[in-house]
């Protein structure tokens, strides 16, 4: 253990000087004093700008297709698979899910109302909002380009943004390559949040904190690296086998749970409303009392929570059997919506109306940075002097593991889908299933069990991340044009099956004999 310790503290030391080019990237320019000093732009970074720009010029040129056409995707979502090729659209909505939904929702929106205040929220709807039009054009694309892979479809961004961006397998391998690095480096974050979630339900039965050394977290790592390679190993169709089950029951009973705090707490919703919408444009003095910081949190976490525009969600939309590309982008589009407006919603209801920051009893200074302590403590304002309170806690944190467990899953099936892009060799993909869940997830499990905090490894996601976005925005402004055409096409006639050619492309899944074919059926 000590020589791990000694090699990962080395890994983690020479990151550090990889970080800063992240940190950039990710404030620039605001880095620059003249930019900084701008009213309200100064606020934002060039990355958020553009993820938020493109969801307002898709949402424009689309006319709202996130809500013209949302009452269809319903109706798209439970469609039954047609042959053995693709996945039904469901199954690749609830794979979608299981990475869109994670941790994020509960932290990620706490962090927010942290730093920004309930004007945050407001902010984080408006980003779901114009996100769902920018995930639509994105899925929509990862349809068209996809590819077949012996009895599976595959693409997403690595696929699009290779026929997309020159044409050229350079530019397909580097892409992937990026998104496999980006996957591999979150896998160790996400065994952090199971560990977390499970060592605090435990400590909530047994009224115990059980030592990272002790048999409990043994056991969670051995469970949790078996489980993680026997779903991923079993390849995509088992991996949405499991996430089918999975992710309904984990959205349902969090989201029944928080909507049943809301039924208990009914007096506090209105006051909830006018803070998100009073604090959206009047900040308290708390949080900083700045609107240009509660605009950019509530925006920056949105957009990064339901990951529209950003290309990392795109595997799970070219897994799906469809008879249009535009109809898995109105599926996906749905899921923005879920993770946004719903979900990030209902945990914002519980920390605004909490309110923590106002009562005595907290030390609010001290326990703001540590954003699972503020969830859990507003929880148990929600639920105060109640035999429930315990109990509604360990299963907030079930769901938080769970949330985290399937991110994993999302996260070693998108990077095998990534790497048949520079191979089909089935040795790659089960190299890159092996890469993830036989040596970054022990490596997460090891760091805990060691009790290592090694922030440097865990940053340079952050720098991926961002080198994802400016590989993606330009990617799908430039196939803009084709989404918007295959929309035009569909709405003109949506019985009929699409073709690539009609568009003006070439493909060897969207043919027009296989239109024939599927007419004559």
């Amino acid at each position: 253990m000590e020589i791990f310790k000694n090699i990962l503290e080395a890994i983690n030391s020479f990151f550090a000087n990889i970080v800063p080019i992240g940190d950039i990237l990710w404030v620039f320019p605001q880095n620059f004093e003249w930019y900084a000093n701008i009213p309200v732009v100064g606020s934002f970074p060039f990355a958020i700008i553009l993820l938020l720009g493109m969801g307002i010029w898709f949402s424009v040129r689309t006319k709202f297709v996130q809500f013209r056409f949302f009452k269809r995707g319903l109706k798209v979502l439970m469609k039954k698979e047609k042959n053995s090729t693709g996945v039904s659209p469901l199954a690749a909505f609830m794979l979608s899910t299981a990475m869109r939904v994670g941790p994020g929702n509960i932290i990620g929106v706490t962090g927010a109302i942290s730093v920004g205040g309930p004007g945050a929220v407001f902010w984080m709807w408006i980003s779901g909002l114009f996100g769902m039009a920018s995930s639509f054009v994105e899925s929509t694309l990862a349809q068209i380009f996809k590819e077949k892979d012996g009895n599976e479809y595959v693409g997403g961004l690595p696929h699009y943004g290779q026929r997309l961006l020159g044409n050229k397998k350079w530019v397909g391998v580097l892409i992937a390559v990026l998104f496999i690095i980006y996957s591999m480096l979150s896998i160790p974050i996400q065994t952090f949040h199971v560990f977390t979630a499970a060592g605090t339900a435990v400590g909530m039965v047994t009224g115990v904190n059980a030592e990272r050394t002790s048999p409990l977290y043994f056991a969670i790592a051995i469970i949790l690296i078996v489980g993680i390679a026997i779903v991923v190993f079993g390849g995509i169709k088992r991996v949405t086998a499991v996430t089918d089950k999975v992710v309904p029951v984990m959205a349902v009973i969090y989201a029944v749970i928080i909507v049943g705090l809301l039924i208990f707490n009914i007096g506090a919703f209105p006051t909830f409303i006018k803070e998100v919408f009073v604090g959206a444009f009047k900040p308290q003095a708390v949080f900083g009392g700045s609107f240009g910081i509660v605009l950019a949190q509530g925006i920056k976490r949105g957009l990064l929570s339901n990951e529209a525009g950003q290309g990392t969600n795109t595997m799970s939309a070219a897994i799906s059997e469809q008879n249009n590309p535009v109809e898995q982008g109105f599926v996906q589009s749905i899921g923005v919506f879920l993770d946004t407006i719903i979900l990030c919603t209902l945990s914002g209801f519980v920390v605004c109306s909490a309110n923590i920051w106002n009562k005595q009893a907290y030390d609010w200074a001290a326990i703001k940075d540590s954003k699972i302590d503020v969830f859990l403590s507003s929880l148990k304002e929600m639920i105060p002097g109640t035999a429930a309170d315990g109990m509604i806690s360990m299963i907030i944190c079930i769901c938080y593991g769970l949330f985290a467990f399937t991110t994993l899953l999302g996260l070693v099936s998108f990077a095998s889908i990534a790497g048949t892009r520079i191979t089909q060799n089935k040795i790659c993909t089960n190299l890159i299933r092996a890469l993830g869940a036989l040596i970054f997830v022990p490596i997460g499990t090891l760091c805990v069990l060691a009790g290592l905090e090694l922030d440097n490894i865990w940053y340079v996601t952050d720098l991926i991340n961002i080198a994802m976005v400016f590989v993606n925005a330009p990617a799908i402004l430039i196939g803009g044009k084709y989404v918007f055409r295959a929309l035009q096409e569909y709405a003109a006639d949506d019985s009929r099956r699409f073709a690539a050619e009609d568009i003006g492309l070439e493909s060897d899944v969207w043919t027009k004999e296989a239109r024939t074919k599927a007419e004559n059926v």
